[in-house]
């Protein structure tokens, strides 16, 4: 399994391409800018777009997904909670669209919900919810590998924000203490900003918890 991990946008946001190169297949996760370099990386490996996966609806996560599918082809996934952000003229791509998003070309394909299994080849990626950060936002845990991408709701040595339109400290607190922490301390955790971290070291150091 390859996990290439960009950093794109003006808010530097994490954007990991998770590839099996044995079925020639990868999943992007959170393309919030770059769509070309994205695009590039993947034809360079001779991967193909299965999917783009949003952890949720701020603009930082989603920015490129629609031209990163022009060029690449794949299907749009964000939980269904998270679609009205992205008309918010705040925190969505309302903020780049004069506040309102035509209702063609930003469409999402599929929802994402809890217990969704995503096949990766035949690699299992399970979708959690975890809301707080925002009312749909969720993680995506591979089992196999010990990982989980944690978008805006866990950080190294902090916790995502939770004073945009949808979000509640409450929320994201119970989703970190029941949905992530309970998979184990040897989990690696990759964020939607900063650098990786663990369970172990987030259950035992963050000033949140």
């Amino acid at each position: 399994m390859i996990i290439e991990h960009l950093v794109v946008g003006m808010l530097q946001t994490n954007c990991y391409i998770v590839a099996e190169p044995s079925y020639n297949e990868a999943f992007v996760i959170d393309p919030g800018g770059e769509a070309k370099r994205i695009h590039s990386f993947l034809a360079s490996h001779g991967l193909k777009l299965k999917a783009i996966l949003l952890t949720h609806g701020h603009f930082d996560h989603v920015l490129d997904a629609w031209n990163l599918k022009k060029l690449a082809g794949g299907e749009i996934y964000l939980h269904p909670l998270d679609e009205p952000l992205l008309h918010n003229r705040m925190v969505g791509l309302g903020a780049f669209l004069m506040g309102k998003i035509p209702s063609t070309g930003f469409s999402v394909d599929k929802p994402l919900r809890e217990g969704d299994i995503l096949m990766l080849g035949n690699r299992e990626i399970h979708v959690i919810e975890t809301p707080g950060h925002t009312p749909g936002h969720v993680s995506f845990y591979v089992p196999s590998q010990k990982l989980i991408f944690v978008g805006d709701t866990l950080f190294d040595g902090s916790i995502g924000r939770t004073d945009f339109p949808g979000g509640s400290y409450e929320q994201l607190i119970t989703s970190v203490r029941t949905k992530i922490f309970p998979l184990g301390d040897d989990v690696t955790v990759y964020p939607g900003h900063g650098p990786a971290t663990t369970v172990g070291k987030e259950r035992r150091t963050n000033p949140f918890f």
